[in-house]
């Protein structure tokens, strides 16, 4: 699914007053750049403007001519095409959004100058501009009111086939078409704009499956807000899991980063990464034979349990079959510092044994507390994070056969996890929240409240 364009929508979120409301879990600053890429592709690229001026009709042309000019009348005058067409965006701080398209329309109609009929060409070049602002938000939904559309003519070329054309007849269509076109041109506008709405409030508005695990609800929040450098929106991302119940998370107010160069600025914070997380890492436990096949260090694990096994005890021979169980332990915990981020999350590692008679004897039974590193990218429009062992800290929970003493088993433990456990891990964490081209991504810290900034460089197509 191709969501947001997630991000598409917020040019529209031009407000009264700016937004005091907590943020939820998800927040964007939106540069004015990234506003005109998406409703470049939305309205010109896509061709809405096009397909709604294509039927725009020209009243005729009348004029009564004089002891000099004869009466002159240009009828069944429409719209050929549009030609070369540009938009702008410019934010408007406590208003909205300032849209200007300028194109050059082609008309065409037939032109009676006394008894001369023919064919007449009408180039003419406008430049609409509108104030657009959002109103009656309710349940992350709202209306767009276009205002204060101002249309200005430019050049005008006209063409008859006789090359016969005199000043007055300039003259003439340049004041009809100044008079008339404005009140032609801005209910297409008012029109073009509600249908982007629609469209794009439908890409914010939605729900992403995770895996088979749940769900994240993404929904605007509160209306948003404009300043002179960005505009900033708010989205309530609600985790639930499969069932219905909902994972919570710290809702407490936080202020955006500086948007600086960049296209576009999301800012997670911890805890709703701690949420997603949760969703995502609700693994099963891992049993598996301690053999090659499975784990390279196979043989070496087996030697230095049998090693540190105490003497006399006959289930501890080097022959016996033994069996690896991992199972991960509580909630992960995401931490974000400047530039950095790391998971804690804790594994419980059983060694055992299964006896003839279906009993179980637990070799060992370890904690292995571990922090891994984070790598953060944005692929295929997902926010993906890369985890790495950073460091490995192993406990003793308990042991059948009396063992007390695993310091020689760090290094083994660790090799394990390397290759059994962390290729599920990051298998698993793997959450749709913005559109995006492959590009690095920064974990970013603000004083005491810790976020993480999906910071697209430049380049970065994120809201095209």
């Amino acid at each position: 699914m191709t969501v947001l364009k997630l991000f598409g929508i917020v040019f529209f979120c031009g407000l009264l007053s700016p937004s005091q409301e907590v943020l939820s879990g998800l927040s964007c600053a939106v540069s004015p750049r990234a506003m005109q890429n998406v409703l470049s592709d939305a309205i010109i690229r896509n061709g809405l403007i096009h397909q709604h001026l294509q039927g725009l009709v020209v009243p005729n042309i009348m004029g009564e001519g004089s002891q000099l000019n004869s009466p002159t009348s240009i009828t069944d005058l429409h719209l050929i095409k549009v030609r070369v067409p540009r938009l702008s965006v410019v934010l408007l701080p406590g208003i909205g959004v300032q849209l200007t398209i300028g194109a050059k329309l082609q008309l065409r109609g037939n032109c009676l100058v006394g008894l001369l009929s023919e064919i007449i060409d009408i180039l003419v070049e406008v430049n609409i501009t509108a104030n657009i602002k959002c109103t009656n938000f309710e349940s992350g939904t709202f209306q767009v009111v276009t205002e204060d559309c101002l249309c200005i003519l430019g050049a005008i070329k006209i063409k008859v086939l006789s090359g016969l054309l005199t000043l007055s007849v300039n003259e003439l269509v340049l004041h009809q078409l100044t008079a008339t076109l404005p009140a032609l041109l801005c209910p297409v506008v008012d029109i073009v704009m509600n249908l982007v709405n629609i469209h794009l409030l439908s890409t914010l508005n939605a729900v992403i499956p995770v895996g088979t695990a749940g769900t994240i609800h993404y929904q605007l929040a509160s209306i948003p807000y404009t300043s002179g450098k960005f505009l900033g929106l708010d989205l309530d991302g609600v985790v639930k899991q499969v069932g219905g119940s909902t994972i919570p998370h710290d809702s407490s107010p936080s202020a955006l980063p500086p948007l600086m160069d960049r296209l576009l600025l999301l800012v997670m914070r911890q805890s709703f990464l701690n949420a997603v997380l949760s969703l995502l890492l609700q693994l099963p436990p891992q049993t598996f034979p301690c053999t090659p096949d499975v784990f390279s260090g196979a043989s070496r694990l087996h030697e230095a349990v049998w090693t540190i096994a105490p003497a006399g005890c006959s289930a501890c021979s080097g022959t016996s079959p033994l069996s690896i169980k991992l199972v991960l332990r509580g909630n992960p915990l995401i931490l974000l510092e400047e530039n950095k981020a790391s998971v804690k999350l804790s594994v419980l590692i059983q060694l055992f044994s299964n006896h003839l008679d279906g009993s179980i004897l637990n070799f060992l039974l370890l904690k292995a507390d571990l922090a891994l590193n984070v790598r953060v990218s944005i692929v295929g429009g997902r926010l993906v994070l890369q985890l790495a062992l950073g460091s490995t800290s192993l406990s003793l929970e308990s042991s059948d056969v009396g063992i007390s003493n695993i310091s020689t088993l760090k290094s083994h433990c660790s090799s394990l996890l390397v290759e059994t456990f962390l290729p599920v891990i990051n298998a698993s964490v793997l959450a749709t929240v913005s559109d995006g081209e492959p590009k690095e991504s920064q974990a970013h810290s603000d004083g005491p409240e810790k976020l993480c900034s999906l910071c697209p460089p430049r380049s970065s197509s994120v809201v095209g």
